[in-house]
């Protein structure tokens, strides 16, 4: 089903969700000159998008009523379910036609349900789940991971070329956020191991800066991890991807794994640190591992503790 050929400036906009990534989203999609509806569960976040122009809707079935596509960024699939199937929510509201690109990072088997709900309703859904930070989205350099009906996704270029650097369609419904859980499977993994070398390096009394710095300008440090480093050495951990998003999206990762019979023992391994240091600060960024693999070495080595 394809709802729109293409998606000019001429449509209307609606944005659920005005967190760390749709906010920056919703911004660039106003500054490109896309109208623009929005709605948060915090209301007062929407007041900021007034002021530029949008219009403010009471609750998402609202804002459904308003506009040709539907954008959401939310924190978790319980949230999207009550965004789209609940008495308030835009399945009920939106009229045939409307396309919806749903870029939360879920289980594939909640976009899959969005999906089947709304065909029946003739309405289009595509997940386009979202990789990159908070200051990516800033830039409009993130890169998007697509589900769904091809033409649909396609019809959507508008949109991404104003949030995102590179876009890639990746298959049928559930595929974009698929390849999400693979992308932060490997960030996660990656960070932990960058924090357990940093660990190993600290406890052989290598100098902390130096090997800090050293790491950094290895072949083997991507420029992801290289960047972590910089802010991690002075003990900054102000959150571009917050450490309890990167929990929630290990538990995702981990049960599509179960389900389908796979075993990631790295993964697992990275989860539980992940979780214990979440418990010390779910809203600092997920590089505060580094910190609790510096505290076993305090706690194992009597090294001096971090300031």
């Amino acid at each position: 089903m394809t709802p729109l050929k293409k998606i000019t400036k001429n449509h209307r906009l609606g944005f659920i969700g005005l967190g760390h990534l749709g906010s920056p989203m919703a911004r660039r999609l106003l500054a490109a000159g896309f109208p623009m509806v929005v709605s948060n569960r915090d209301p007062n976040k929407t007041t900021a998008f007034a002021a530029l122009g949008a219009e403010v809707a009471r609750d998402p079935g609202e804002l459904a009523t308003q506009v040709d596509v539907v954008l959401s960024c939310v924190p978790d699939g319980a949230a999207v379910e009550t965004v789209y199937l609940g008495p308030d929510g835009v399945l009920r509201n939106a009229k045939p036609g409307t396309l919806v690109i749903e870029m939360s990072t879920v289980a594939p088997d909640t976009s899959q349900k969005l999906n089947r709900v709304a065909r029946e309703l003739r309405i289009s859904v595509v997940d386009v789940a979202v990789s990159g930070s908070a200051p990516a989205a800033e830039a409009g350099t993130l890169t998007l991971l697509g589900g769904g009906d091809r033409q649909d996704f396609d019809a959507a270029e508008a949109i991404f070329g104003a949030i995102a650097k590179q876009w890639f369609y990746m298959g049928p419904s559930g595929s974009g956020v698929a390849m999400k859980l693979v992308v932060n499977t490997l960030l996660g993994t990656g960070m932990q191991a960058v924090a357990e070398s940093v660990a190993l390096g600290e406890a052989l009394g290598l100098p902390r800066d130096l090997l800090f710095d050293t790491l950094a300008k290895t072949a083997v440090v991507s420029p992801v991890q290289a960047g972590k480093l910089g802010s991690t050495k002075r003990r900054d951990y102000t959150p571009q991807f917050p450490i309890r998003l990167m929990k929630k999206d290990f538990g995702l990762a981990l049960s599509a794994a179960t389900r389908v019979g796979l075993s990631l023992p790295a993964a697992e391994a990275a989860a539980a640190v992940n979780a214990a240091e979440t418990a010390n600060g779910g809203e600092e960024d997920f590089s505060a591992v580094v910190r609790w693999m510096e505290r076993q070495v305090v706690a194992e080595n009597s090294v001096p503790p971090a300031a």
